[in-house]
């Protein structure tokens, strides 16, 4: 049985997420540790710095390890409660088109030549109307089991999002748009600002309030719909809050990043292994668990090769491996 970690253990885990964002501050090709350990001295004593060391650490550094933090988190988060939601150990983030539907937002700004913003717009606005369009689906179909029915229409959203994502890739000018879009469904935070955090910002908090304030029905809501329902539980009403607000963590933090891949499957997995199944402290341990992890991705991603290895590849090198364990030891990890 897998030990389980108290209310002490993710405070601690907290901590270390603090200096592992320390840490990721200081990794890269041009500043140091020591680098930048001057630069935040000078900043802290309002000493005259050097600018280019400001710069690094200001505008580089730091919006890509609070983006890191961000992303990962909103994406771990958004998988635990997928996965208790449909009562299935191998649900990710993207199980409702929110992720293709983002892509496809972008990479059609892409292909428009729109600004940097308004493809971020495009890729959160894509995402949230395909999650739109699923649930539109299964309330109208009203299967017998509305879990199944909207994981059937999330696969038929999704592949018509994906049929629109390759059109676009063929007509794409491969000299210019057609790189940019396979970069931009690979992952990656190289280009984010701290504009781009702060526009997130909003989204994260809006769809983090359901999944907070309803966790002690997303316990129930585990058990099924009947047996939720006996016990007072708008199963409808409930799902819809949930799926509302996980979409909206999803779209935000895909908008700025690409798709970032596994994060979403592998985490809460990690966490209920390590919290156990409540919902009430899976949640936060799977957030934190996340942001770890993403910013140990990242700086890999900027230090094992002389160009960047973009995220989602780093990601699924992780991540299919451990799916692969997780198929072959069955579901005691779920259970």
């Amino acid at each position: 049985m897998a030990t389980r970690v108290g209310g002490g253990g993710l405070w601690l885990a907290l901590a270390g997420l603090v200096l592992l964002a320390v840490l990721s501050m200081a990794v890269g090709k041009y500043a140091g540790p020591v680098d930048i350990m001057r630069a935040l001295r000078a900043a802290v004593s309002g000493e005259a710095g050097d600018p280019l060391l400001s710069t690094v650490l200001w505008n580089v550094r730091l919006p890509r390890v609070a983006g890191a933090l961000l992303i990962g988190a909103a994406l771990a988060g958004a998988g635990a409660t997928y996965q208790g939601l449909f009562r299935n150990p191998l649900v990710s983030p993207d199980i409702l088109g929110v992720s293709g539907g983002a892509s496809l937002g972008a990479v059609a700004g892409i292909f428009l030549s729109l600004p940097v913003l308004a493809i971020q717009a495009a890729s959160f606005a894509g995402g949230l109307l395909a999650v739109a369009a699923v649930y539109a689906i299964g309330v109208t179909i009203r299967g017998r089991d509305p879990a199944l029915t909207l994981v059937l229409a999330g696969i038929a959203i999704g592949a018509i999002v994906g049929a629109g994502i390759s059109l676009i890739k063929i007509l794409a000018d491969p000299y210019d748009q057609l790189p940019a879009i396979t970069y931009w469904l690979l992952g990656s935070l190289t280009a984010l600002t701290r504009l781009d955090v702060v526009s997130i910002l909003p989204a994260l908090v809006i769809g983090l309030v359901p999944l907070v304030l309803l966790r002690w029905r997303m316990n129930l809501m585990t058990l099924g719909d009947e047996e939720a329902e006996t016990m007072g539980i708008d199963t409808r009403l409930t799902r819809a809050l949930l799926i509302a607000g996980a979409t909206l963590i999803t779209a935000a933090a895909v908008s700025v990043s690409g798709i970032i891949g596994w994060i979403g499957l592998v985490i809460p997995h990690i966490a209920r292994m390590l919290v156990g199944p409540d919902f009430r402290r899976l949640l936060p341990a799977s957030m934190i668990f996340g942001g770890a992890y993403l910013l140990v991705v990242d700086m890999l991603a900027r230090s094992i090769a002389l160009i960047e290895v973009p995220l989602g590849i780093l990601t699924a090198a992780v991540g299919a491996p451990f799916f692969l364990w997780l198929l072959a030891s069955g579901r005691r990890a779920w259970q």
